[in-house]
């Protein structure tokens, strides 16, 4: 199994980036997830550039390839004054048109215990754009405020026990979606 990893942040030290990195470590045996890092390379988002027959910016063209070649989609981002993180909607708003979000697993993690309104935005984003939302609703896996790097979260017993019930989650959405295919 797949999971590409996307993150909200722009931050080279984001703890929800680490927390991403931190589900590439624990991850079992046949399950890979692999960090896109192309959000600030992506244009703002402009339908003038993305009309049918033309060929998208090259950074838009990597992110569609990515999230089509996942069996699976995992997010943290950051919440904003109550909301989803600009860059992260921007990202979005790049894939809403596609092919690529429809029927597709995605699940929400939240690094932070305080984000109430953000997860959930993204979320009732997620749903208007035909995916599937493992578990429902944004997991809450409470790293905040602890200065914690991937290596040092892994290491947390609590903290990967958090993160081995949401990939067990992924896992089992990804295959009830894969059974119903056939």
């Amino acid at each position: 199994m797949h999971i590409l990893a996307l993150t909200g942040s722009l931050r080279e030290r984001s703890i929800n980036t680490e927390l991403l990195r931190a589900f590439a470590l624990v991850a079992p045996m046949g399950t890979r997830v692999t960090l896109f890092d192309g959000l600030g390379l992506l244009p703002h988002f402009n339908p003038d550039l993305d009309q049918e027959g033309m060929v998208p910016p090259l950074a838009v063209a990597q992110l569609r390839a990515a999230v089509a070649a996942a069996d699976a989609l995992l997010i943290s981002c950051p919440e904003y004054a109550h909301g989803v993180a600009g860059s992260f909607k921007n990202l979005l708003d790049w894939l809403v048109s596609g092919s690529e979000m429809p029927g597709k697993p995605v699940c929400v993690v939240s690094a932070s215990a305080g984000a109430r309104f953000g997860p959930p935005s993204l979320v009732e984003t997620l749903r208007a754009m035909s995916t599937v939302v493992v578990t429902g609703e944004a997991v809450t896996i409470p790293v905040n405020g602890r200065r914690l790097d991937a290596a040092d979260i892994a290491a947390d017993a609590d903290l990967t026990n958090g993160i081995r019930a949401t990939l067990g989650a992924i896992a089992e959405t990804v295959t009830a979606a894969q059974t119903s295919l056939e």
